[in-house]
């Protein structure tokens, strides 16, 4: 983070309740934070040079569960919504049911909030390869979790709201991904992974894109996550 700065940073699966989150070392590097946490599971977070606004927690529905997959923010006149798609554990599971009940509130919550012609970004954990270009192997893995085609569906009914994929608007070809799974000896040097980290855009965002790309250098620190970061530039 240090050595690219950027202007803002959405953060998933921080399992922390959000008296716990290192709210003062992001401050220190000058960064405002907006954070919806839970103890042990879950939780979302975006941090921003420039200033915060309007910042909205989860479906705001009764009728589901806070689990700390969703925080919303204005920041300069742009929406960003950051979220943690559930994984879904297993096809068939409760889970999985719930996935892809939560896929289809997240475009009601589009339609609820949000115009198609105005400034919006929406990032995150979507813990969906939604094309063979996006994993490793996609004959030997399609029609499981992160790579079903009732997930394939269900984002495009959510991309239908008007949102287009930033990284492939830069990047056609295949083989990029942001998570390599710990369980597979060597899956970074072997390019055994996934896309399933994702950045889109409405209409009026994408004549500004300057570039999109993954951080494959975070991925081979000491201790580091399973996933990386996916990165987009816009000309502001």
């Amino acid at each position: 983070m240090g050595e690219h700065e950027p202007d803002v940073i959405a953060i998933q699966e921080t399992k922390v309740v959000d008296d716990l989150f290192p709210r003062d070392e992001f401050e220190n590097l000058g960064y405002e934070c907006a954070i919806h946490g839970q103890k042990s599971y879950n939780g979302v977070a975006i941090l921003s040079r420039r200033p915060i606004s309007n910042v909205r927690y989860g479906f705001g529905d009764d009728l589901w569960p806070n689990d700390c997959r969703i925080i919303s923010a204005d920041i300069e006149g742009i929406e960003v919504i950051n979220t943690y798609v559930p994984n879904g554990s297993s096809v068939g599971s409760d889970k999985f049911a719930y996935k892809m009940e939560w896929l289809l509130r997240f475009r009601r919550l589009l339609d609820e909030r949000y115009k198609s012609d105005q400034p919006l970004i929406w990032l995150g954990d979507v813990n969906i390869a939604p094309e063979p270009r996006d994993v490793y192997d996609s004959a030997k893995v399609l029609g499981g979790v992160g790579h079903h085609p009732e997930e394939f569906v269900r984002l495009r009914k959510i991309l239908e709201f008007g949102l287009t994929d930033v990284f492939r608007q830069v990047v056609p070809e295949g083989g990029h991904y942001t998570f390599w799974e710990f369980t597979i000896p060597n899956a970074l040097k072997r390019g055994v992974g996934w896309r399933i980290d994702h950045v889109y855009a409405t209409q009026p965002l994408l004549p500004l894109v300057k570039h999109a790309w993954i951080d494959y250098d975070a991925r081979t620190l000491e201790k580091p996550s399973d996933h990386t970061f996916m990165v987009a530039e816009f000309d502001l």
